[in-house]
């Protein structure tokens, strides 16, 4: 009878054990596919992004729009480029590429536009130690001793100076600095096609305008873990510079 019992009681155990586990998965799985939908949607959003900046720059140089993508980015890269080994390629030029001769008039400022649209941002963060020195000085305006804050480096000048007494102290100084600027990034040919059913994104042209357009016609469903799915909608549109997602 004991041993029947605690049979059972092993089976209880191990359902507990089970549903735990089963409880765990509900939550998170669900949690971590939400966050890839997410970041597929934002990595789809940024690549139409690209491909609208690509035409806009490809316009601001020829004053039209390029029915083929590709050739507009390699056009805009050949001439970013160019501006960074030349800061005086501005104004008519010509392009000698993809086989023919392409006339562009390359704005002034076109290489920092150009950088901060594509670059990434990146922030560094540099620690450097000093030292500060605590030294008196004579004061003639308060007919006393008084004393300053200066960098170690600069104690050497003061002792020249009639009106010095001496250092009364030394303290580290830590000086923290952050500074910001663009990675350079130049687009290819994968900003074309969307990331999550890795179809070429939808290009439009008018005569006044550019729209670039997620493939996606109908839900896209991925099975995830048997019982969970990856789904993603159409991810929207930008026309004439305006995004739907905003």
């Amino acid at each position: 009878m004991d041993k029947k019992v605690q049979h059972k009681t092993d089976w209880i155990e191990l359902l507990i054990v089970l549903a735990i586990v089963f409880l765990i998965i509900a939550i998170y799985v669900p949690v971590a596919i939400w966050a890839d939908e997410d970041h597929f949607e934002e990595l789809s959003h940024s690549r139409m992004q690209n491909i609208y900046d690509i035409e806009r720059f490809y316009a601001q140089l020829t004053n039209e729009y390029h029915q083929n993508g590709y050739e507009a980015m390699h056009i805009i890269n050949a001439v970013a480029d160019s501006v960074t080994a030349d800061s005086n390629y501005v104004g008519e030029q010509k392009l000698n590429l993809l086989g023919s001769i392409i006339d562009v008039n390359v704005p002034l400022g076109f290489g920092v536009e150009f950088d901060t649209t594509f670059g990434f941002h990146i922030f560094k963060r540099d620690t450097t130690m000093d030292t500060t020195s605590t030294v008196i000085m004579y004061s003639e305006e308060l007919s006393r001793n008084d004393t300053i804050f200066v960098q170690k480096k600069e104690v050497a000048n003061l002792q020249e100076d009639p009106a010095f007494r001496g250092v009364i102290s030394e303290e580290p100084l830590e000086i923290v600095a952050v500074d910001s600027y663009y990675d350079r990034y130049r687009p290819d040919s994968t900003q074309f096609f969307c990331p999550i059913i890795n179809k070429p994104f939808k290009l439009t042209f008018k005569e006044d305008g550019f729209r670039v357009e997620s493939p996606i016609e109908e839900t896209y469903k991925k099975r995830k873990y048997l019982v969970f799915s990856f789904k993603a909608d159409n991810q929207g549109y930008i026309e004439d510079g305006v995004a739907s997602w905003d």
